[in-house]
This record gives C-alpha cells, sequence and structure tokens, in this order.
C-alpha cells in the first residue's frame, strides 16, 4: 500500500529514506551476518553507533564541550524524577514554569521529591500561551528552573527563552528538539523523548552540563544517575541499542539535508501552510494558540461544532491523512508536523482543509 501522512503526535513519521536503510540493514549490518537487534552492546560496531550518534548530536545543536550527551530508557517520564532527584539537595528547591499537561507532569512528580516553586502558569487561560517575560517569579535562589519548550496538546511553543543568569534552566525538548537551532549554552540540562523528531520510542536523550554530574546524591538509585551513565559513556547496563541506532540515521539525515538551519527553515514553512489555511478560513477553523505562541510541531484547532470535527477526522483518514483527533483536553483537531513530516503532507491537509469547509461551512 501507499505511505499514508501520519500526524500523530508520537509515534510520529520518519524519514522514509531512514527507513529504506534501516530495512536494507535489517539482517545483515555492516556484515556482521545479523540484525543490529541482535549485536552485542559491547562489540565495535555498537559502540560505533553509539559514539556517532553522541557526536552528531553535538556538531547539530553546536554543543558546547563543557556538556555530555546520554542516551537513556524509560522516556521522558522518568526524567520528571531523575531530574530533581540529581540535582535538588534536601535544604534547596527548584521551580516550575506550567505551560501544559506535560510541564505540570513534571512539576507533580518532582514536588514528589523535593521542594517546588510555581514561577509561572497559563493554566486559567487552558495553557493557550506562553507566559511573558514579566510573568516569570523566579523564587529565592533555586536549583534550577523547568520548563517544557513544546506543548504537544494545547499546541504552543516558546519562541525566546527567559535569562535567568547563574540559575540552571532544566527543559523538557521532547516534541521541538532538533527542529530549529538552540543556544545551549544556555541551558543546565535538556531532555528529550525520542520518537517525535529523533526516531522510534525506546531512547531518551539527556544533554547535560558537566559540572552538574559533580555532587549527586549517592542515595539515589542507579539506574537515574547521571553520572554513573556518562561515566560509562551511556553503555552501563544494556542500552535501547536499536533505537539508538534508528537516532543515528535520523541525525544523518538532519545533516545531509542541511542541519538544523534548513530544517528549521522547512519546518516554518510547513506549518505556515496549515496555519494559513486556518486564518483565512473566516473564523470557521480557530486555533487554540494565540498567534504569539503558535508551535511549528504540533498545530491545534477548533471547528464550529464537536460534530463537525469527528466527521473531519473520519473523512481525513479516509484521504490518506491519520492522527488528526485532538487531544481530549483541548478537543478538536490537532496536525503533529515533525521535521519527517513533508510539505506535501502539509499541503495536502491544507487543501482537504478547505475542501472540507467548503462542503461543511
Amino acid at each position: 500500500m501507499e505511505r499514508i501522512f501520519n500526524f500523530n503526535a508520537g509515534p510520529a513519521t520518519l524519514p522514509l529514506v531512514v527507513l529504506e536503510e534501516a530495512q536494507r540493514e535489517m539482517l545483515n549490518f555492516k556484515g556482521t551476518g545479523m540484525s543490529v537487534m541482535e549485536n552485542s552492546h559491547r562489540t565495535k560496531e555498537y559502540e560505533a553507533i553509539n559514539s556517532e550518534a553522541e557526536a552528531l548530536v553535538k556538531e547539530l545543536l553546536e554543543i558546547p564541550e563543557n556538556y555530555r550527551v546520554l542516551f537513556l530508557q524509560g522516556g521522558a517520564s522518568t526524567q520528571f524524577a531523575a531530574v530533581p532527584m540529581n540535582l535538588v539537595s534536601a535544604d534547596s528547591h527548584a521551580d516550575y514554569i506550567l505551560t501544559g499537561a506535560w510541564a505540570e507532569k513534571a512539576y507533580k512528580e518532582a514536588s514528589k521529591f523535593v521542594k517546588t516553586n510555581v514561577a509561572a502558569s497559563t493554566k486559567e487561560e487552558n495553557y493557550t500561551r506562553i507566559p511573558g517575560t514579566d510573568e516569570i517569579k523566579v523564587s529565592d535562589n533555586p536549583t534550577y528552573v523547568h520548563l517544557c519548550s513544546n506543548n504537544t496538546i494545547f499546541g504552543t511553543q516558546w519562541q525566546s527563552y527567559p535569562d535567568l543568569g547563574n540559575i540552571p534552566l532544566v527543559a523538557d525538548m521532547s516534541s521541538d528538539i532538533l527542529s530549529r537551532r538552540v543556544d545551549v549554552s544556555k541551558f543546565g540540562l535538556i531532555y528529550a523523548g525520542a520518537q517525535k523528531n529523533l526516531g522510534p520510542a525506546g531512547v531518551t536523550v539527556v544533554i547535560i552540563r558537566k559540572d552538574l554530574l559533580e555532587g549527586i546524591p549517592s542515595n539515589i538509585p542507579t539506574m537515574l544517575r547521571y553520572d554513573i551513565h556518562a561515566k560509562n559513556d551511556s553503555l552501563y547496563n544494556t542500552p535501547p541499542s536499536y533505537s539508538v541506532y534508528m537516532v543515528n540515521l535520523v541525525l544523518r539525515w538532519l545533516k545531509n539535508n542541511g542541519g538544523l538551519v534548513a530544517a528549521e527553515k522547512r519546518n516554518a514553512e510547513k506549518a505556515a501552510v496549515i496555519y494559513n489555511a486556518i486564518d483565512n478560513s473566516e473564523g470557521y477553523y480557530r486555533g487554540h494558540a494565540v498567534k504569539d505562541s503558535r508551535s511549528l510541531m504540533n498545530i491545534t484547532f477548533r471547528l464550529p461544532n464537536e460534530e463537525l470535527e469527528k466527521t473531519f477526522a473520519v473523512e481525513a483518514t479516509k484521504q490518506g491523512m491519520i492522527g488528526l483527533k485532538g487531544h481530549r483536553s483541548v478537543g478538536g483537531i490537532r496536525a503533529s508536523v515533525y521535521n519527517a513530516m513533508s510539505i506535501e503532507g502539509c499541503m495536502a491537509l491544507a487543501e482537504f482543509m478547505k475542501a472540507f469547509q467548503s462542503k461543511n461551512g
């Protein structure tokens, strides 16, 4: 059958050329006579994959020398607990900026282990926007300030990041990592599940400043300790090897297609196609996010009523576009257009939107 346009929020679409390369190497990777899935993580073949993936993340994001890149398990949700357990001492605390469901979850999880403070929140507005700099009230000397860079459910994204001086900024970048250029030096730690922009589910990338690896409490579980994973180059135990292999192929694809400068340009153009369809619909389609907080990764909008929204999703599926039903927190429609979504997919959706409005408006 033909490939469809996959607008799911995650696991998300992957570049076709990456899938084809993985297909070619599935049974016999680099002449080993076996799949990467069967290969020991202690072999030179797998260690080469692991090393190349770390080097490509550093190259693409232009990460300074005083950072490490780790490949861990447990998804970004495990980092909700790992971050405070590693970084916050008994006599300190952390601040959280709440801009959506995942930022809330991170805050609630951290609150189980350490003292926490809400520095800003747009919950009362159903997370339609990112808070302004003047709304962020950082408490006295927090260990870090945490935010979620892109909010998949509500379709909002930080356009620029707050300057916190010497306070480390920690970011969950699961849904927009490597979709645009980022000044990593502004962050103490970045973490991201792979299954939206980087590859398949199963591996989580952590980018951590080296000084934060010092003084990690010895009484937290070994598998949650960043220093242990850094010391062992993410090979302390058996890693999610096939997921890391797939991430490496995606990283190569990004590099070969112009890096993050080109990715950022493509993503802006793709999102504009759908946002233009919303903005030119004379109110038939209504975006959830305010314009200056709009996400380039997750585009959320409503139709005149829920019945039309259900019909829209069903008919779009028949046209080869899946995953458009919005999250129950927002309702409506959500189009996730991560790195691997093509401009053709966005144009197909925009044309469908116009035709649907013409037929049902």
